[in-house]
């Protein structure tokens, strides 16, 4: 579900957090203990859009209830249509035990900003996608399914508020944006296959951790290979991000034997590019490129098929 892109990421910020730290706050378990708080916000934050997308289909019945009343309600505030409020997938998400446990854990309840869930809902009743929907009084799975993809895609996506009430709400959420799209549909897809309780599965978990601790103890051996490499670039003035990056890399090339080396240096290409300055992906494509060469020559490089396991 949580894909090794945004894995990848969390670590990068660990890693840049722990050295930004006093070495005397410094303690076993720190590292583990970062790591897991920004694992868990995305967690968080897929959490907190469903409970989202539930609440504008919801609100249908709050207006509903509201226009009925008013001191003299006109036909239409009396007729006002409630069949998104029902919803399956709707019903699906609230119904989830596993949802709600993280719901209560992380107080994600106290997140919701009434008045933006009511100027969602009302630019949702706008659409032409919308009033199709409720035009059809039968429900069947795939508009069932649709009217609430619309929703994320077109209504929350594209909305500012929407945008800037996430950015605020969660200081990392630029950074899980994109997946949060694809962790969407799979949920609409198979919602009674999703554990809400391990949203990360163990082999990702593992990769993480290992990914983090490998970095933090191979640091040393990982410099003595970059440094010849940087020939006349002086390492203080090399971009932060783009060292540990590089320090990622080679501990892919050595001590993960199922990431293949051409995936490696791909994906620290675009995390470069994505997060570092415009000529990072290039120099960090140039120097593991470098490295990889030396270690392959010295048989160091040691890959196996994970698919054969």
């Amino acid at each position: 579900m949580i894909s090794r892109r945004n894995i990848r990421v969390k670590v990068m910020q660990t890693l840049y957090a722990m050295d930004t730290m006093e070495q005397e706050t410094v303690k076993p378990g720190t590292a583990t203990s970062l790591l897991n708080e920004k694992l868990d916000q995305t967690c968080q934050i897929f959490t907190y859009i469903l409970y989202t997308l539930a609440r504008v289909a919801q609100y249908a019945e709050t207006d509903a209830q509201a226009r009925a009343n008013k001191h003299l309600p006109s036909e239409q505030d009396l007729s006002v249509n409630t069949k998104v409020a029902g919803n399956d997938f709707v019903f699906q998400v609230l119904g989830d035990k596993g949802f709600q446990v993280n719901l209560e854990t992380w107080k994600l309840r106290r997140l919701e900003d009434l008045d933006l869930t009511r100027k969602l809902y009302n630019q949702l009743t706008e659409t032409e996608v919308y009033k199709t929907y409720i035009a059809e009084p039968a429900r069947d799975k795939a508009s069932e399914k649709h009217i609430i993809e619309y929703i994320y895609k077109h209504i929350l996506e594209k909305n500012e508020l929407f945008r800037q009430h996430m950015e605020d709400s969660f200081l990392h959420w630029g950074d899980d944006e994109d997946m949060m799209g694809i962790l969407v549909g799979n949920y609409l897809s198979k919602p009674q296959l999703f554990n809400f309780l391990q949203l990360i599965s163990r082999e990702k978990l593992e990769y993480a951790r290992d990914l983090l601790a490998t970095v933090v103890n191979k640091k040393d051996y990982c410099m003595e290979l970059i440094k010849p490499k940087l020939q006349n670039w002086d390492p203080e003035r090399i971009a932060a991000v783009d060292m540990l990056l590089m320090e990622m890399g080679v501990c892919e090339f050595l001590y993960f034997p199922t990431i293949p080396t051409k995936v490696t240096i791909n994906e620290y290409i675009d995390l470069a590019k994505a997060y570092s300055t415009p000529q990072s992906g290039q120099f960090v494509n140039g120097i593991l490129d470098n490295i990889l060469k030396d270690l392959v020559q010295a048989n160091l490089v040691e890959k196996t098929d994970r698919n054969k396991k």
